[in-house]
């Protein structure tokens, strides 16, 4: 879902609570407000003149979404409990989500974050002033819906570990995952596309009890297509209820759902739906 970029930036858009203040000055080495702010609309600009989307528009890149959900701090147990955990970051944008998970002691090499282009992991180097060696995390560029990339079918059955350096695709990970964050991405596909991901995203988890996917999107009370209202453009968008969404994770596997709605309000100042969720493996293998 991108845009034209002759759209101007709106400045008046920025802003970080505190938490996101104290990340992005740790991770940046920025400390002055006013740096760190000038810093983060550089990089805005740039990254918009490429790729044009709604979240690099209203400074969703900045928010640390993963840390925000109610299984985070278990999460972060499956990091310290298991021998080698692995986490995927889905849609990580900037990375800004995995960063946040290691800086809270999640292993910085049993990481894989991916998104549709590898630019925007190049330019979380920038707005995080890093290098692929200050920060080795693993980065694969992919499309989720291309089943070369990632599909329900498995067809690696190895019980070891995988060479993340060497990864090709996310079917590479079928069935090694201990933990997989994808906030922001669902709602970004057709009903059909939705169900169909949901089915290849299960097929990557652990079949080892625990393992879990959580994340957050845009919901409604009763799941429907609502039109809105983005950049002067009119962008249709079907989203699931907690209910039909759990039934998608538990025809997918073993899993025990949660799913919770939380009225928001968007950037133009209108009251909307998150739909926050988990899905829990409920079986060892």
């Amino acid at each position: 879902m991108t845009f034209t970029s002759d759209i101007p930036l709106d400045p008046s858009l920025y802003r970080l609570d505190p938490a996101a203040l104290e990340f992005f000055q740790q991770q940046t080495g920025i400390t002055e407000e006013d740096d760190l702010k000038h810093h983060i609309l550089a990089v805005q600009k740039r990254v918009f003149a490429a790729a044009s989307y709604p979240c690099i528009y209203n400074f969703g890149f900045t928010s640390l979404r993963i840390s925000r959900h109610p299984k985070y701090q278990s999460v972060l147990q499956l990091g310290r409990d298991h021998r080698n955990p692995l986490l995927l970051d889905l849609g990580c944008c900037f990375g800004n989500d995995a960063r946040k998970a290691v800086a809270d002691g999640w292993p910085i090499i049993r990481i894989v974050s991916t998104d549709l282009r590898r630019e925007f992991w190049d330019l979380g180097h920038v707005l995080f002033r890093s290098t692929p060696t200050s920060f080795p995390s693993h980065f694969i560029a992919g499309d989720c819906l291309d089943p070369a990339f990632l599909s329900s079918e498995s067809v690696h059955t190895s019980r070891s570990p995988p060479d993340l350096s060497s990864l090709v695709s996310l079917n590479d990970l079928h069935g090694k995952l201990t933990a997989i964050h994808a906030s922001s991405i669902f709602h970004l596909f057709s009903a059909e596309q939705q169900a169909s991901l949901v089915r290849a995203v299960a097929a990557l988890l652990s079949p080892a009890s625990g393992s879990i996917v959580f994340g957050s999107h845009v919901g409604l009370p009763k799941q429907g297509t609502i039109r809105e209202e983005v950049f002067g453009m009119t962008v249709d968008m079907y989203c699931y209820d907690p209910e039909s969404w759990n039934k998608l994770w538990e025809a997918a596997g073993p899993f025990k759902t949660e799913a919770v709605l939380k009225e928001v309000t968007t950037p133009n100042g209108e009251i909307g739906w998150k739909m926050v969720w988990s899905a829990t493996m409920t079986t060892k293998s």
